[in-house]
């Protein structure tokens, strides 16, 4: 299965996804002590959305001509326009980094992992163009090349005792879903109580609902279910849906999802046999 940030930037998987990580980090910034955002496939932060073949037509681009009520969904629309609105970014669509480091306040910091050093450096040049003084590599915002499987472990607990996780591997390599789990269960080992978001994608809904019983098995932890699908479960396209497991997921996240993606998959499904599902995998 191939997932390239570089291919898909801007499609509906994106959408779901970074619309969830900014309600994270907003319910993060309810209180006062800072937290940090860890990403651990960062991505070069930027994708170029004017290149022929591009599948944010039917992701970004629909979400941008709808209307929108769900408070979750009118803040990423603040969002890719504040980023956009920086000279040069017009064509640009921001990746999770790039959403992040422009949430973050004076008392937050971000450690943003990439494994290849082309993407780590295209990231590097990314931030401060970002429209955020918390761009580029200062003691709030740091870089690191490296596999963030690995790289996580000397991460946590981070010094401020809050933060969140976010985990979004391409998923070149089948066992990048053990991997998932095996992280995910470590990190909680280290840092308990920390906020662990990682991304999957779903093909066929029985490989899927396989996986979510491993790493329910492996993290016993509070998780929450989201996902969001445009096309039939088992139709076995490229990509039928988006999903994210959330745990340690922050009061009242599932309560606002189950409001706002529903609004989403109206949004931005144009054919029958699209769904959404917002529900606890298992409680702690």
């Amino acid at each position: 299965m191939k997932y390239r940030h570089v291919y898909h930037a801007g499609n509906f998987a994106d959408v779901h996804k970074h619309v969830t990580l900014l309600a994270l980090l907003a319910a993060l910034k309810r209180k006062d002590k800072g937290f940090l955002y860890l990403d651990t496939h960062a991505g070069r932060g930027a994708y170029d959305l004017s290149t022929p073949g591009a599948q944010s037509a039917a992701g970004v681009g629909r979400f941008e001509h709808g209307e929108h009520s769900a408070p979750e969904l009118r803040q990423y629309a603040q969002a890719l326009r504040a980023f956009r609105a920086v000279p040069g970014n017009a064509h640009l669509y921001p990746g999770s980094p790039l959403l992040a480091v422009r949430e973050l306040r004076p008392q937050d910091r971000a450690v943003c992992i990439e494994l290849l050093g082309a993407e780590a450096h295209a990231l590097a040049q990314a931030l401060p163009a970002a429209g955020s003084d918390a761009g580029g590599e200062s003691s709030r915002v740091r870089i690191e090349r490296g596999d963030g499987f690995e790289l996580l472990r000397a991460q946590l607990p981070p010094v401020e005792r809050r933060g969140l996780t976010f985990i979004d591997p391409p998923y070149e390599e089948r066992n990048d879903f053990e991997r998932v789990v095996a992280t995910v269960a470590e990190g909680l080992r280290r840092f308990p109580t920390g906020v662990f978001a990682a991304w999957y994608p779903i093909k066929d809904a029985r490989d899927a609902g396989s996986w979510q019983a491993a790493y329910a098995a492996a993290v016993t932890a509070a998780t929450l279910v989201s996902e969001l699908w445009l096309y039939p479960r088992d139709s076995r396209v490229a990509l039928n849906g988006s999903g994210l497991l959330i745990t340690n997921p922050p009061y009242l996240i599932a309560e606002g999802m189950r409001a706002w993606l529903p609004e989403l998959q109206h949004c931005l499904a144009s054919a029958t046999g699209a769904g959404c599902q917002v529900r606890m995998l298992h409680a702690a």
